[in-house]
């Protein structure tokens, strides 16, 4: 029967075609009353139906298969009457008998599936390991996500002239492939439901209504080729593999759609994708994604009381993911994610154990306990969307790595009428172009930005060079985006060996720092300058020291750093071990120049005082419960920053402090910015700055209201005027 499935199912049947036919073909979630996504209720979905398995001979090995059959590495341990509540429906299997080696749980030993003597206060639940297996994919559609190639089975084809040259492909026939073959669907018993799904699964928000009567003379013109089957959706699906198949409608005999035409539809773009005609827009969402390496992915953040805070992960699922993306003018979820993978929020939890019907306007609109908000931001809750194909991917590719993630940057560009590839010239070839290309391929973040790549394989002439001048903010969708030079390239050095290329990772880094710490470490402290050569070597002082003689004082400002890293992968110095400088007077190396920025602005935002924090020692002083530190200075070891680890400057370092003794008593402005130069990737450079409010009265300094880059409504941030911040600007 496998070869007789629809293809549009078929990734699914693909897999369960390797076992045994004889193997129930079942799927499994964990349900019920749980704390972690990694925990629960074992479910099983057979014959169109959810029911549990009993806890009678139930042991470790079954754990096992049941957890790596969703996607974790082990199992933890399992638990037996009903721990996590009681479940509805059928008791699939009872007496179940492993040995944990079985790809599926239907492979084990039971009565047989649906034969039990048990109650549902015997259901049993497990506890799996919180580490995903790598590479993991869901060869299933429920309960939460979408295997990605089904969509490569369904296609929006324009039909008229006038959206047949548009990007994205917006409206026209819903197709099939079946038997290698296109095939339009018959529109009879067709809903708008259904056209929601589609539009959705496309990367559009919703669909709208279309002229017929155009579409009804193509269709007299050209005979369509049916597919067999119709489609009942609900509405919420994510995708059309998730409605209902229905039995064959056409008639056998001549293949026609009775009294029908092929469905068409057409869909409402989100603002990022419309065309630039389109208007009327809703006001900006109370929900964003933070920390995604591409558009329409990211952990999700709500804003709450003038407050961004993140989501848990308790019961978050497709339907309220879909929410999410559709409120963001993305179409459907292709993921829900849980477990802070898509990294880690700071500040409140505001919503936990979200349930949405699939139809609501906005997240905020969905049901949540509000008495369950115990959460860490371990289980930050994430969604990756579906968005619209643009075509960007075809106009840029990598040549000459080692590896498809690393290569020379070749752009499609259009010379004399016809397309050539030719490479970009690396002047000021920084991060943040260097992001917009892995984002634009698909491949992740940067992990690298390079000005030479002589060194890999190819021959590339100096004449190669099709774009010039580029300089981009880091949030593009494609490089041709970015501000470059038009036809007159200018590349002072040429291409050839001076060719842009980059590296990319599918991890990142996030560094954040502690708000909280700065306001309770602050003081201020008079020093002489005899004690202060070394950080007057190191630049740590305002200009007026040089002037004044060494019984003088200096007034710092003083306050401690500790810096999170709550991203996905370590943060590393971009320059390597060897080539790091020794400070003698310190005693000790730096591996980044500047780590941090240090200033003071007037309240008109004028720059009143500042300083900087030289990288001299990277390492891990703190890390969560169950992380291990990786990176420690002595000895010349190795410096960086943990995933789950903080390294804290303290204010009694030097240099960890603002030179204030010019400074007149008044109501400041007192900012941090850590990697300010983007010398290192991140997945998020918007929480990479501090401001607090500082009052000074020529006696005494306060800190208070310090608050994390983007963590507060743009209301809010306004009381902070005229400041500056390093998301990258325009120039």
């Amino acid at each position: 029967h496998c070869k007789q499935t629809p293809s549009l199912w078929a990734s699914f049947h693909l897999f369960m075609c390797d076992l045994d036919p004889d193997t129930p073909r079942i799927q499994l979630r964990l349900a019920g009353q749980k704390r972690k996504h990694n925990e629960g209720r074992v479910e099983v979905f057979y014959n169109n139906q959810w029911g549990t398995v009993c806890d009678d001979d139930f042991n470790i090995h079954a754990a096992q298969v049941v957890c790596r059959e969703l996607g974790y590495v082990e199992a933890v341990s399992w638990l037996p009457s009903s721990k996590y509540g009681k479940g509805e429906g059928p008791i699939w299997f009872d007496n179940v008998h492993c040995t944990g080696k079985e790809k599926t749980l239907a492979q084990c030993q039971s009565n047989g599936i649906g034969i039990s003597d048990c109650k549902h206060s015997e259901d049993v639940g497990v506890v799996c390991s919180d580490k995903r297996i790598p590479g993991f994919k869901f060869l299933n559609t429920l309960p939460n996500h979408v295997e990605v190639n089904l969509q490569e089975d369904v296609q929006i084809r324009a039909i008229l002239s006038s959206y047949r040259k548009r990007i994205p492909v917006m409206e026209g026939y819903v197709e099939v492939k079946d038997g290698g073959k296109w095939k339009q669907i018959c529109n009879k018993d067709w809903t708008q439901f259904n056209s929601r799904v589609i539009c959705g699964m496309f990367g559009f928000p919703g669909e709208r209504k279309y002229n017929p009567r155009v579409y009804k003379m193509f269709a007299r013109r050209r005979k369509p080729t049916y597919w067999d089957y119709s489609v009942n959706c609900t509405g919420n699906e994510a995708h059309l593999s998730s409605c209902k198949l229905g039995q064959a409608v056409l008639e056998k005999s001549n293949g026609t759609c009775p009294r029908g035409l092929p469905v068409v539809v057409s869909c409402v773009p989100g603002k990022d994708f419309a065309p630039t005609l389109m208007t009327g827009f809703r006001k900006q969402p109370l929900v964003r994604l933070r920390g995604g390496a591409i558009v329409g992915e990211g952990r999700v953040e709500v804003l709450k009381n003038g407050e961004w805070g993140t989501i848990c992960d308790d019961k978050w699922n497709l339907l309220s993911a879909t929410v999410v993306c559709r409120e963001l003018g993305f179409g459907t979820a292709k993921e829900a994610l849980s477990g802070g993978r898509l990294g880690q929020g700071m500040g409140p939890v505001h919503m936990n154990e979200v349930e949405c019907s699939g139809f609501e306007k906005s997240i905020t609109e969905c049901s949540f306990n509000k008495e369950a908000l115990g959460c860490s931001h371990e289980e930050d809750a994430a969604v990756r969307c579906n968005v619209p194909k643009m075509g960007f991917q075809e106009r840029l590719r990598l040549s000459g790595g080692r590896n498809p993630y690393e290569g020379r940057v070749e752009v499609l560009v259009e010379r004399n009428g016809s397309l050539v590839w030719g490479t970009v010239c690396s002047e000021g070839w920084r991060t943040m172009e260097a992001m917009v290309v892995c984002r634009q391929l698909g491949l992740g973040f940067a992990s690298n930005a390079f000005q030479e790549t002589w060194y890999w394989s190819g021959e590339v002439s100096a004449d190669a060079v099709v774009m010039s001048g580029v300089r981009c903010s880091g949030t593009e969708m494609s490089l041709s985006h970015c501000l470059h030079h038009g036809a007159h390239l200018s590349c002072p050095k040429g291409g050839g060996r001076y060719a842009a290329g980059v590296s990319c990772s599918e991890t990142a880094p996030d560094l954040v720092l502690n708000p909280q710490v700065v306001e309770q470490t602050t003081y201020m402290e008079d020093r002489p300058m005899f004690m202060l050569q070394c950080a007057y070597e190191e630049n740590c002082l305002s200009s007026t020291s040089s002037e004044v003689p060494a019984n003088t004082y200096r007034r710092l400002l003083r306050f401690s750093s500790q810096i999170h890293n709550n991203g996905q992968s370590d943060f590393r110095p971009k320059a390597d071990k060897h080539s790091w400088v020794w400070h003698d007077c310190h005693r000790h190396y730096h591996s980044m120049e500047v780590f941090t920025i240090y200033d003071l602005f007037s309240l008109n935002g004028t720059k009143v005082a500042e300083g900087h924090k030289a990288s001299f020692c990277l390492e891990d002083s703190e890390c969560d419960e169950g992380i291990e530190k990786r990176y420690e200075c002595a000895n010349f070891g190795d410096q960086g920053i943990t995933v789950g680890c903080w390294d804290t400057y303290r204010h009694d370092i030097d240099c960890q402090w603002v030179d204030i003794t010019d400074l007149k008593p008044g109501d400041y402005i007192f900012q941090i910015i850590i990697n300010p130069n983007y010398e290192v990737p991140e997945s998020d450079y918007t929480n990479n700055f501090t401001k607090c409010r500082c009052r000074y009265d020529g006696h005494r300094v306060w800190m208070y209201s310090c608050h994390n880059g983007g963590s507060l409504s743009s209301e809010t941030e306004q009381t902070f005027p005229g400041l500056h911040s390093n998301q990258v600007t325009h120039r």
